[in-house]
């Protein structure tokens, strides 16, 4: 397999606008969030680039497709802690599950352009 360089590929990219976004949203979130939900998003959102450089660098595709998954889950994570803080902070967050959710099509599509 040929590596993919990661900073290349268009869902790094679009993964690294995300952790962008929600570091502006979770950094108006209230201080005593700093161990919980504001600790839980920035995790989740560093994953899923994290994710797809680390998958781009293994031999094979198999591999790469394993931290692909990770990577989509982690967004999916990041997603329902989105709508939590939108419930609970009254967070302006639907652009940024709009971004998730286009983020989550293109790493599926992505994975089956690589399997096939």
């Amino acid at each position: 397999m040929a590596k993919h360089n990661f900073r290349k590929l268009e869902i790094w990219i679009i993964s690294m606008d995300v952790v962008k976004d929600v570091y502006a949203v979770i950094s108006d979130f209230p201080v005593d969030e700093r161990y919980g939900l504001k600790s839980q998003m920035s995790r989740c959102a560093i994953s899923v680039p994290s994710n797809i450089a680390e998958g781009s660098s293994r031999s094979s595709i198999k591999e790469f497709s394993h931290f692909l998954d990770i990577a989509l889950g982690s967004s999916f994570e990041l997603e329902t802690q989105l709508i939590i803080a939108h419930d609970l902070f009254q967070a302006e967050t639907h652009t940024i599950i709009e971004k998730c959710q286009n983020l989550q099509r293109m790493i599926i599509g992505f994975k089956q352009k690589i399997n096939n």
